[in-house]
């Protein structure tokens, strides 16, 4: 059976955790006065400022942090600093047993697709692809919109017209999976791997070679993870690079190239990622995407 985390209630408890990338309370507390603005009360891991060469803390500091937040019995949400790297290496350590019993939204995205990948994987428990603490200077208003209407249970949906559509259907309903390309791909055939059938896959990327996009992408296909799929939403592929000699196409081909003969739409620029606006997605949860022309509608 799918489980939700219950929606907040102001004067909710919500815990920061860092279980990768180090991070600073300067960096934090202009995302900690938002959330107190919207009436939260906000509990900091105990380990969160610390520093081990990149990452917040060593593996057992970060597990440590991590696991008393999914342990405990007030806060209703985990919300994730940042990214970076780091949350593979505490994945097998945790105990989820008491989250389970008691789940709570776990909040974050990029390195935090391990998060979101094993719970939805193994626990069938909704979490919350959504924007971080890092991120504050450049979201934009939407973003933090989208996330507080999802924590506080309010009506919410996406509709843009700045994308690009591919083989359009009416009408599709599903449940949205996925997260950071790299991640996903990091993780197959792992216990954390998850299964994309019957599924809307939304994935996204920073940073990367488009060659490397080019062979992750037929990774997941060769894993027969884009057959099967109701739809493909392709959220923001920011500062891709290429080499001197070009690879010779962007990232929309590459993804055409790859998904030629499936007939299920793929939805290009969709705003979600590492881009300013990065709105919130409910992955986990049944969901329906309208598409109309180039307007398309994502409404859980």
């Amino acid at each position: 059976m799918n489980t939700q985390p219950q929606p907040l209630k102001k004067g909710d408890s919500i815990i920061l955790v860092s279980p990768a990338r180090k991070i600073t309370l300067k960096e934090m507390q202009p995302f900690i006065q938002l959330l107190e603005q919207w009436e939260l009360h906000v509990l900091l891991g105990q380990n969160i400022l610390k520093e081990n060469h990149q990452y917040a803390g060593t593996d057992q500091e970060r597990l440590e942090d991590f696991q008393n937040a999914l342990n405990h019995t007030s806060a209703k949400a985990i919300l994730c600093a940042r990214g970076g790297y780091g949350s593979v290496r505490i994945i097998d350590q945790l105990d989820f047993s008491q989250f389970i019993q008691n789940p709570k939204w776990l909040i974050g995205y990029s390195d935090i697709t391990v998060f979101h990948e094993h719970i939805n994987q193994n626990f069938n428990i909704a979490t919350l692809h959504a924007t971080m603490p890092i991120d504050y200077k450049r979201a934009t208003s939407e973003t933090f919109e989208s996330l507080r209407k999802i924590l506080f249970g309010e009506f919410y949906n996406i509709t843009t017209q700045k994308t690009i559509v591919h083989k359009a259907k009416s009408k599709i309903n599903g449940k949205i999976v996925g997260g950071n390309l790299s991640m996903i791909y990091s993780l197959l055939g792992s216990s954390s791997s998850i299964d994309t059938d019957g599924k809307i896959l939304f994935i996204e990327d920073l940073d990367e070679y488009l060659y490397h996009i080019d062979r992750m992408m037929l990774n997941l296909k060769r894993n027969h993870l884009l057959k099967n799929i109701k739809a493909l939403l392709v959220g923001g592929m920011s500062d891709m690079h290429d080499n001197t000699i070009p690879f010779g196409k962007n990232i929309q081909e590459i993804i055409l190239d790859v998904c030629y003969e499936y007939d299920y739409p793929i939805i290009f620029n969709f705003p979600a990622g590492h881009i300013d606006d990065n709105r919130a997605l409910i992955f986990n949860k049944e969901c329906q995407l309208t598409i109309e022309n180039n307007m398309v509608s994502l409404k859980f």
